[in-house]
This record gives structure tokens, sequence and C-alpha cells, in this order.
């Protein structure tokens, strides 16, 4: 497909083909969006850039963080949105709009819920280990705890609810006729180009983490992290917005993460340090409080001498662990490594012993180490497990200021009366930086603001 930058220009005298919702973008967000609208009468279409929906969505671990959800009640727990938003805001140091972390919170329990009855997705909580920065366990996904699997059956219910996804046409260009969006111009594979009118336009065309020139421009202290999203996250909603005058907010924050299977490029899930496992460097060594969050890892463990760190668990915690498909599938690949001593797993991993053996029996049983890190965990015993890891960016947080019902903003405080953004392509609740982010930010922004966006009237 034939790159084309993004701009805005008049409306054509005629579209090639019209629809009253039109939807950029097949990620979460973007088919939450489309069946939200369908579900409230308007004509849909969604168009996508790749050959088949899938996006960063699917390279994720496909967890949503809701509060007071019909599952954590079976699960007896206690939620509510007042304590989900006061976490939001604690992670990210009250950096977060208020009216936007409380919109969230108080729709992500009545958005899982509409998942699991309306449309039978089978949503259950994760319920054996903690996130960082949730007071709640709060984390609700698929039965595999893939994003592969969330996407695809997304996708399979939109298809079949009858709702229409051209994928293969990437958006390049915004028709705007004053204040209102009137369609896009999208490029085929051949090169041709086909003009869309609408009365309703969703950006879910997500973030710009695959700019490389606005990721040094605003993150440079990531851009030498492996990207781990998906390179379709070019920016768009980004450049369209400072195009036409829209809020933009937090351009500087993302979602990096500090345990990534390298050179595998598998995501290895947080719960292996939460549940009491540590990362040193290649010296062996211990660097940091561990459990602070896995977005600021990656900073962290980029910078270890080579960018590197290993991972280290134990037979306990890697049966936690394979509850996530991404984990079994480092297991595949001989990614992790295990050993029935701490000596036998130095040698496995390629670190020096000595270092490493006296760095492990110098965990502490209780009270906080150097570092600030208590561990509440059983210690860690044989078998011994590692796996090298290296940091990653992967998805921006800042974007588009958007209002109640997902619109966007304009600069001096109005609103765009037909023009709404969710995920990526949208400002989130992670705060300025990387440190902000709270484990499932991401698709938080994506199913909350795109169930606003899309059962949004049209005007």
């Amino acid at each position: 497909m034939t790159a084309m930058k993004p701009d805005v220009a008049p409306a054509p005298d005629a579209f090639d083909l019209t629809c009253e919702t039109l939807i950029i973008g097949a990620g979460a967000g973007g088919l939450v969006a489309a069946l939200a609208a369908h579900e409230a009468g308007q004509s849909v279409l969604v168009i996508e850039a790749d050959p088949v929906p899938q996006g960063s969505t699917a390279l994720s671990a496909g967890l949503i963080p809701a509060a007071g959800t019909k599952a954590q009640a079976v699960a007896g727990i206690d939620d509510d949105a007042v304590l989900f938003a006061a976490d939001i805001q604690a992670k990210a140091d009250n950096e977060n709009e208020q009216a936007l972390v409380n919109r969230l919170a108080n729709a992500s329990g009545p958005v899982i819920d509409w998942l699991t009855e309306t449309f039978g997705m089978p949503f259950s909580v994760v319920s054996n280990f903690d996130y960082p920065g949730h007071s709640r366990r709060r984390m609700h996904g698929l039965p595999t705890r893939s994003g592969a699997e969330l996407i695809d059956r997304l996708r399979a219910t939109c298809e079949s609810a009858g709702i229409d996804i051209i994928c293969e046409r990437r958006a390049h260009r915004l028709f705007l006729d004053g204040d209102r969006v009137s369609g896009v111009a999208v490029t085929r594979p051949d090169g041709g180009v086909e003009t869309i009118g609408c009365d309703k336009l969703v950006l879910a065309c997500n973030g710009f983490g695959g700019n490389r020139d606005l990721v040094h421009q605003f993150m440079p202290e990531i851009e030498n992290g492996v990207w781990f999203g998906h390179d379709g996250n070019r920016g768009e909603a980004l450049l369209w917005g400072k195009e036409i005058g829209a809020d933009l907010q937090h351009l500087n924050a993302y979602q990096g993460h500090g345990n990534v299977a390298h050179p595998h490029g598998i995501l290895i899930t947080w719960a292996v340090i939460m549940e009491g496992g540590v990362q040193v460097n290649c010296e062996g060594r211990r660097f940091w409080n561990e459990t602070k969050g896995y977005s600021e890892a990656a900073r962290a463990v980029l910078s270890q001498p080579k960018g590197e760190a290993y991972a280290i668990f134990d037979g306990r915690i890697a049966e936690i662990a394979r509850q996530f498909e991404d984990f079994k599938q480092a297991e595949a690949a001989g990614a992790i490594k295990v050993s029935a001593t701490l000596e036998g797993l130095a040698g496995e991993l390629g670190l020096p012993v000595g270092p490493f053996v006296e760095t492990m029996n110098a965990i502490p049983v209780d009270g906080p180490d150097a570092f600030g890190r208590t561990f509440k965990s059983p210690a860690l015993k044989a078998p011994y497990f590692g796996v090298r890891v290296t940091g990653a960016l992967f998805h921006t947080q800042g974007g588009l200021r958007t209002g109640k019902d997902a619109r966007v903003y304009r600069t001096g405080g109005t609103l765009f009366p037909n023009l709404f953004a969710c995920g990526g392509a949208a400002c989130g609740v992670s705060g300025s930086g990387d440190s902000g982010y709270l484990s499932g930010n991401g698709l938080l922004s994506a199913v909350v603001l795109g169930k606003l966006a899309g059962e949004a009237p049209l005007d």
C-alpha cells in the first residue's frame, strides 16, 4: 500500500460511498465503537489498514481493568469506580484530568458486563495475583488471557452482527468543512484512492509509537527500546489533530514494558515479578524495586549494561504464569530456562555464578530490601526459572483530549460536533510520562471511549 502523508482538505463535491458512523481502525476501540453504534441503530463502516484486524490489541495480554463487574461479584471481589479512580490518579501522581478518570472508571464495569451479557464474551477476573497499583483484583480477560483472542472475538461478533469491515484501506486525508468532519480519503493496496462520507467519525487508529520521528520528538528516552506495538500506529490522529486545532494532551506519556523475552520478542507476564520474582542485570545484580510497575521497568532495564536484564522466578510462579498464552509460547520457544539450583540457572543464563547466588540469597524474607521492596510471597525455591528480557515501547498514551461522550475538544475548549476518538488516538489516563501507566490503561481507554463514541447520537 502506497504511504501518503496525512493531511486535511475541504470535502469533495461527491463521495464514492457514505455511511452514518465511520470508524478508522479495527482494534479493540474501533470494534467496540462499531458494536455500540450498530446497537444504537446507526449504519456503520469500519476501515482497517491491515489485511486482517489485529493491531496493538493482538500484541497485548488482552486484559481490561474494570470495577464493580458481575464477574468480580462472582469472585467475591468488593470493588467500585471510586476506588478505581483513586488508583488511576495515585499511579499518575494526580496528573490526569479528573473528569476523564471518573468517566473511564464509572463506565468500565458496565462495558465489561455489556460485552459479556449482550455478546457472550466469557470475561473472568485474574484472581490469583495482584497487578501493581491496583488495590483490587479487577483485570478482566478471556480464557487464553491474550489480546489475539480478544480481537478475534470482537471481529467475529461484528461480522455476526453484519457490520461492514473493509480491510487494506489506510485513511490519509481528513475532510473538514468549518468545524465539521465530512469524511476521509483512503488508499487502496493498488495505490488508488476512495472517498468515504460520514455523519460521525471515530478515530480509533491508535497512537504514534510506530512513527520514529514523533517518538524521538516526544519520548526520546525510550526511542532505543524495542518497538512492541503495531507498525501501523503512525500518528494520523495526532497529525490531523494538530492541523485542525484539536486539544492535544500528554504527548510524552507512554506505556513501556520491561519484561519482553529477548531476542524472541515475546511478552512475559508481570505476574512472574509480582508473585515474588526479581530482575537482575548481566552482572547478576538486582538494580531496582521491581514492583513499581512494568511500564517504568522499560527504562530501568534499558539503563542496564547491554540494555538487558533477567527475570528470575520459580516453579510455583511459572504455574501461575501459564494461564497466559504468551508465557506458554515463550516456554515452547526455549526462551525460559530452568534449573534445580541457582548455580545451574546462572550457567543456563550465562550469568556470573558468585554475584548471582549472592544476590538471590540476599532477598529478605520480610521487611523492605535496599530498594524499598517488601516481599510478601513465599521465598523462591527450586526449580528456578529465568528468562533474558529487554525494555520495549508498547504504545503512546497522549493524544486528543475528549469530552463526556469521547467527542474531541478544540484548543479553545469547545467540542467538534461530530469527531470522536478512543484508545491510543485519545489522551489516556497515564499522566505525563511512563510511570503513570496503571496496568490495563490502554485497553481501558479503548473499550470505554469506544463504547461512548459509538453510542453517541448522530449530530
